[in-house]
């Protein structure tokens, strides 16, 4: 992390609320899903799948969970009448992890048994290391009552994942393979940029030594070249896999992918939480706001 990156997460909080949502429109679809619609149709367009989270972290009641749970139905309804290539992404705390287990899981197996109602997918978010444990174990549970339209994420950074691979095995799951945003102590997790890198990669080979379908997600040109070296070897089709991105960042590195015929999904987050989430996003990952800054200075030039 640079002192240009620690400075703007220093100064986010008194950014007015106006310029925070200037900022973080190329990264957010918008506060409504018609919004969100817009932008998955013009992904679409270019070749690109896409992945909508509706943004409500943090949920303190069962009435809330239960609305964020009424309106991802409602994303699924939307997206088959309106011919989109997208699936959900979700976060259980979302669903009321944090609340009671049993009633987080009858959430999500409603979510991921009306997305198969409509021949989708849905994509559990990991979540900070104090939900990892329950996470996957309700991903298994899922899929042993024959849910196998739903997917999780494993993180590179965490000094559990490879073990967690090997645990999750026998499901084949469906993995998304991302670095991890969350600020977790280096008892647990790799500290070193490398260090997290080079276990990110493992975690994919060993993914796909698994037998299941992985999803990249990454904007690290070295990582993307590892991966493509691992998919090489296996002499995989290009619908084996796929790689992921957020919206608007490196938007050409995702365009080149997509000509040279790889799957891409792109991250689509809307919702009315869209100010709490910019703001606790770029304080937990400095460096993301160091390039928003960075990005936004070169497109305000004349």
């Amino acid at each position: 992390m640079t002192l240009l990156d620690r400075a703007i997460v220093r100064v986010l909080p008194a950014v007015p609320r106006p310029v925070v949502k200037k900022l973080s429109r190329r990264y957010i679809a918008g506060s409504t899903l018609v919004e969100a619609c817009s932008v998955v149709s013009g992904l679409n367009e270019e070749g690109k799948m896409a992945t909508i989270d509706v943004l409500g972290e943090e949920i303190t009641s069962r009435e809330e969970a239960t609305a964020l749970l009424a309106e991802y139905e409602d994303v699924f309804e939307t997206i088959e009448r309106e011919g989109l290539d997208s699936n959900i992404s979700v976060k259980l705390t979302g669903l009321g992890l944090n609340l009671d287990h049993e009633f987080c899981r009858d959430n999500i197996a409603e979510l991921v048994r009306e997305a198969a109602k409509r021949s989708n997918f849905v994509r559990i978010d990991m979540e900070d290391s104090s939900t990892t444990t329950e996470t996957l174990e309700l991903y298994r549970e899922l899929r042993g009552q024959g849910l196998d339209n739903v997917g999780v994420v494993l993180q590179g950074y965490m000094k559990r994942t490879l073990t967690d691979i090997a645990e999750l095995a026998d499901l084949r799951p469906n993995v998304r393979v991302c670095k991890g945003i969350y600020v977790e102590p280096a008892e647990i997790a790799y500290q070193e940029f490398e260090t997290v890198r080079m276990n990110f990669v493992e975690a994919v080979g060993a993914l796909l030594d698994a037998g299941g379908y992985v999803a990249v997600a990454t904007h690290d040109d070295w990582v993307i070249g590892e991966a493509l070296t691992l998919i090489d070897e296996r002499g995989l089709a290009p619908e084996e896999y796929e790689f992921q991105m957020l919206l608007g960042v490196r938007p050409e590195l995702g365009d080149e992918l997509v000509r040279e015929g790889h799957r891409l999904r792109i991250y689509v987050p809307f919702g009315r939480q869209w100010y709490e989430y910019s703001l606790r996003r770029l304080q937990e990952n400095p460096k993301i706001a160091g390039y928003i800054a960075l990005d936004t200075l070169k497109r305000l030039k004349p």
